[in-house]
């Protein structure tokens, strides 16, 4: 519904009526605008997340197909290190492959659909206000509230298509234990969980003025639910009703199938996306409730330099990615001490580790678990790596190099934040690991020895860097294509060893040439070819900068 204003000109008459578009008008085609944007990145993260259930079913079914092989899953699961990282001790009580998949997957599917819906929210609102569209957007017959309830719309679309998707693929998988009253709770919990989320980025999208902040806010508070959750599910189990992945975690999915905590997700759901509507209503487009806070009079020398600037401009990321490696690190050096015992009576584990190597278990699982660490590196190198590309396309960098900045300075800043940013965060994921570790397995050795393991991926990180360069360089529009480097990484390094996969697949990505410290020995050759490697890709990529046009949106 719309009405019209019919105002006075300065002679008194009458001007032309203006259309005064009611809150939520224009939002339907806000949606469907958004669908058709999101097609691609959508359909991407629903495959991802299915395929990934999926297969994790089904590696469930075969790891545990006698009981005897579940109830030692039973014991290895009932410490609270264990609990800490899956979820609540309910659900060994009837230990099925569905209850497993409830069990340990729930929290870890929790944070990547909240970062789903994160992403989806900010970059339908507060990235639309960055960049100047919404404001062109609203001059239109559109509604104050239209863009907000088509993100939180997009969003809610996007994660009821993934319970659908989760649904329907687990009841045709023939799981014992996985029926299909309980697949389409445990679809839906995924949507309950998406939703609490998208509606916290609603808020969070009202407070700062900047995507990365809006983004970084809402995923803070992510973490906190995570933690939250994992210190409940230990200790109190009332902290863990203080957190919504708590919440989707005591329906106890394929055990008892309660569906009222599904209630508890909708209801704060409605509260956050409504609190952000009401915050929406005491702000400028453009502007965030929280105040810019004032700079120096005169910029410090380092953001005079290409360096400096490009530091500043990925010090929020590059932090955000520390303190998630660092806890990371502490959580699986925590259970290090009780490797041996976790795995003894899972054949397919064990061949896995022994394929590795190592005098210990501990040191098998360490090795397996740095590949983890390793590609979560990745992705914030390959995010900072493409920064450039946004810098280009929102119309920044042309301003920069019409001075005299060079494109090799330029573009060179940003590369080396990438490299030394990668190295950095290894360091400290491997100092986290190998201190929690000791103290876990209680060998004060292990933290020099996972410290060095952890700085022998930086070359494997340098070549992701590479790749991402000569993409951006000579192909910008392709940048995207980087993201299959750490993706593919994870497949065959990680999930590699556990399916048995050949080993020319694990040779087709730079962390399949890295030694498997502490497991494996040093070997030098794979490194310094790398770090070759990755030279030329970076040299290559700044070439191809030099000799195009910039393409601005």
């Amino acid at each position: 519904m719309t009405s019209t204003v019919t105002p006075l000109d300065v002679s008194g008459r009458s001007a032309p009526a203006r259309i005064v578009p009611d809150a939520f008008t224009g939002t339907g085609t806000l949606v469907r605008f958004g669908l058709r944007r999101d097609r691609v990145r959508m359909s991407l993260w629903l495959l991802a997340l299915t395929l990934g259930t999926l297969i994790t079913a089904a590696q469930y079914k075969t790891l545990y197909s006698t009981p005897e092989e579940r109830a030692a899953a039973v014991s290895s699961m009932d410490s609270p290190a264990a609990l800490a990282m899956t979820g609540p001790r309910h659900y060994l009580s009837d230990y099925t492959a569905g209850a497993m998949l409830g069990h340990q997957m729930l929290g870890f599917m929790a944070v990547l659909v909240g970062l789903m819906s994160v992403l989806i929210v900010t970059r339908h609102t507060r990235d639309e206000e960055e960049t100047g569209r919404a404001e062109l957007v609203r001059s239109t017959v559109v509604g104050h509230h239209a863009q907000l309830a088509s993100a939180l719309a997009l969003a809610a679309v996007a994660n009821l298509a993934l319970a659908l998707l989760l649904a329907l693929g687990l009841t045709t998988t023939g799981i014992d234990g996985i029926g299909p009253g309980g697949a389409l709770l445990y679809g839906l919990t995924h949507a309950a969980i998406g939703l609490v989320f998208a509606g916290v980025a609603a808020v969070t999208a009202q407070i700062t003025a900047h995507t990365r902040g809006a983004s970084g806010m809402a995923l803070a508070v992510i973490g906190v639910a995570y933690v939250l959750r994992a210190s409940g599910d230990v200790g109190d189990d009332a902290l863990s009703w203080l957190s919504p992945i708590g919440w989707i975690q005591r329906t106890y999915v394929f055990v008892d199938n309660r569906w009222w905590p599904l209630g508890l997700c909708l209801v704060l759901a409605a509260l956050t996306a409504a609190y952000g509507f009401a915050l929406s209503t005491r702000r400028d487009v453009g502007a965030g409730l929280r105040a810019a806070r004032l700079g120096r009079r005169t910029a410090s020398d380092a953001l005079t330099r290409p360096f400096g600037f490009a530091l500043r401009l990925h010090r929020a990321t590059l932090l955000g990615f520390g303190a998630g490696l660092c806890l990371m690190g502490v959580m699986y050096g925590s259970i290090l001490g009780e490797a041996a015992d976790m795995v003894k009576d899972i054949d397919q584990i064990q061949e896995a580790l022994a394929r590795i190597g190592g005098s210990t278990v501990a040191e098998s699982f360490a090795s397996m678990v740095m590949v983890v660490v390793a590609v979560v590196a990745a992705v914030y190198v390959v995010m900072a790596a493409l920064r450039p590309r946004a810098e280009e396309n929102a119309g920044r960098a042309e301003p920069l190099l019409a001075t005299g900045l060079s494109r090799d300075r330029w573009l060179g800043g940003h590369v080396a934040v990438a490299l030394a940013g990668g190295t950095v965060l290894m360091v400290l994921a491997g100092l986290s690991f190998g201190l929690s570790g000791a103290a876990s397995a209680g060998d004060g050795d292990l933290v020099l020895e996972l410290v060095g393991a952890a700085a022998a991926y930086a070359p494997a990180l340098w070549v992701t860097v590479g790749v991402a360069v000569l993409l951006f360089g000579w192909f910008p529009r392709a940048g995207v294509a980087a993201w299959i480097v750490p993706v593919y990484a994870f497949l065959v390094g990680y999930l590699g060893p556990i399916l048995q996969l050949p080993d020319w697949t694990k040779n087709l990505s730079p962390f399949g040439h890295v030694p498997q410290l502490p497991a494996a020995g040093m070997n030098w050759t794979p490194l310094l070819v790398l770090t070759a490697v990755a030279a030329g890709l970076i040299l290559l990529g700044l070439a191809g900068f030099r000799l195009r046009d910039l393409d601005t949106k």
